[in-house]
């Protein structure tokens, strides 16, 4: 087996988890039924639930503040704990207990438990990430940091050294590696990947990049997927300037303990006319996340080559230039499966804009914001009059893209990576893999109604890609130059000196003027 272990450190990254968990749960396939192309035991541990069956649970750790997990226990109907909470410490005294008023559970979570058809969930009913979540978790999995508690105003859990100050002191106290992760890792035969979910921009930003060096200090080297969310809403300046900073020390300091880093904002500053969401609902942007990268890493589940089955780190072979450049953009486009199909068809081909620029190794700014494509990646720069960005025009060294539905003919999609292939031996070329299934995004009843098509499919076809350009180096610099005015003065020459050798490794060997030849 190639298992992935998934940490989620925060609300937002709870949320993503919470759709990414709901979509693999749907993959499952029972008596009767076909075999799912999904290898379930990659992503989902076995084990003895209360009553003596067999249970699958996700190989996760969720972490988060008190108050965040809504109506989430972490005894269940699968798993009692063996042995009742005792309070740590050596009081023998009397003791009294004080308990707050119950959360109620949602109607949604209420027709699940009875096996009846839940209700349509509406942004106001989503109050917690836990109000639509489908799965049981393993006891082990459910981790509350009480030291904090969740929207609190004489606490806030914002500053990246707040983070960073709480892993150390429980990590000094309870070793959260032995405890929490290590049980995890010693179920595992052959890890593939630690794939976590986190913000960048707060708090948990110090949190995780603590984590992780334990993670690198105890087992060295590893495949090490990282999906960094950023806050996209406006917002007031002392708050943007404490999240761009935040930003700086998280992408400078997880550089070294991560193999990709994929910062995806929560609101794209772009959307086509077929995505509509609401920008303060966690529940819809997480979604929106989710569906990229769960499309994204579906090949690293897959059962049978002939599906497209790929590795996660055979992505960063293609990606990562030799581990030099470890943060990416990403992108997802999609489309009614039936009006894909059926536009293939009636073309013989498939046109080359659905590749979402990423074929030559350039793109034109202005044709990159007329596609149908969401681009995560943060916009860097204002716009002009005309819409066109303005800059430098972005260069691609290497991407992969992952399809679902029927994008390409599988002939088609053999030749275009033999021809990227064949390119890259020649001439040094863009480092290009594409990977094709059949298996659709199921659009679950837990899942907002974000994306708009006239025939309102049920299941979607997507094509997800995530490329290492010049757009990354950009960005990189961006929060160089604004980090030199918001750190101190202690960790300012090693951050910014950390972040410039970053944008480098994405302009080596490569110049505008190269470009301009080409045309």
């Amino acid at each position: 087996m190639h298992e992935i272990v998934t940490l989620q450190f925060g609300q937002q990254a709870n949320h993503i988890g919470t759709h990414y968990w709901n979509t693999q749960e749907s993959y499952f396939t029972y008596a009767g039924q076909e075999d799912s192309p999904v290898d379930h035991d990659n992503s989902f541990r076995p084990g003895i639930g209360a009553d003596g069956t067999e249970t699958y649970s996700p190989r996760t750790l969720i972490y988060d503040l008190k108050g965040a997990f809504g109506t989430l226990r972490r005894e269940n109907a699968l798993y009692e704990l063996q042995q009742g909470e005792q309070p740590r410490g050596g009081w023998d005294g009397s003791t009294m207990s004080l308990r707050l008023p119950p959360i109620a559970p949602s109607r949604y979570q209420q027709a699940l438990d009875q096996g009846i058809e839940p209700p349509q969930l509406t942004t106001d009913t989503v109050r917690f990430w836990s109000d639509y979540n489908h799965l049981f978790y393993h006891p082990r999995s459910i981790v509350q940091l009480s030291e904090y508690e969740l929207n609190s105003s004489l606490m806030p859990f914002e500053r990246w050294s707040t983070g960073e100050e709480l892993f150390n002191n429980l990590d000094r106290e309870h070793d959260l590696l032995d405890r929490d992760l290590r049980p995890c890792l010693e179920e595992c035969d052959q890890l593939q990947a630690l794939q976590i979910f986190t913000g960048l921009d707060d708090a948990w930003g110090g949190f995780t990049a603590r984590y992780l060096e334990r993670i690198a200090d105890e087992l060295g080297k590893g495949c090490r997927w990282v999906l960094g969310s950023q806050d996209g809403r406006r917002t007031s300046r002392e708050r943007h300037v404490l999240q761009a900073a935040n930003t700086a020390q998280s992408l400078f300091e997880m550089n070294a303990t991560t193999s990709m880093q994929i910062p995806m904002s929560t609101l794209p500053s772009s959307l086509p006319s077929y995505v509509q969401l609401d920008p303060a609902s966690r529940w819809h942007t997480s979604a929106l996340q989710a569906a990229a990268f769960e499309s994204l890493t579906l090949p690293t589940r897959l059962r049978d080559a002939d599906t497209g089955h790929t590795t996660f780190d055979e992505l960063e072979t293609t990606l990562s230039n030799d581990g030099k450049r470890g943060v990416a953009a990403v992108k997802l486009t999609a489309e009614s499966p039936d009006r894909l199909r059926n536009e293939s068809l009636a073309n013989g081909h498939h046109d080359d804009r659905m590749a979402n620029g990423l074929t030559n190794g350039t793109t034109d700014n202005e044709d990159e914001h007329s596609d149908t494509s969401v681009n995560f990646f943060p916009e860097l720069v204002p716009r002009s009059n005309t819409g066109r960005t303005l800059g430098r025009r972005e260069h691609i060294f290497s991407s992969a893209e992952s399809s679902r539905g029927h994008w390409r003919d599988v002939e088609d999609l053999s030749h275009a990576n033999d021809d990227t292939r064949d390119r890259r031996l020649a001439n040094h070329q863009t480092r290009t893999s594409y990977h094709q299934t059949q298996l659709l995004f199921p659009t679950l009843s837990s899942y907002p109604k974000i994306f708009r098509f006239a025939s309102r499919p049920e299941k979607l076809a997507m094509k997800a890609s995530v490329s290492a350009s010049t757009l990354v180096a950009d960005r990189i610099r961006q929060l160089e130059q604004n980090a030199r005015g918001m750190i101190g003065l202690d960790e300012r020459e090693a951050l910014c000196d950390g972040l410039v050798t970053m944008a480098e490794e994405y302009e080596e060997g490569w110049s505008d003027d190269e470009d301009n030849e080409d045309e």
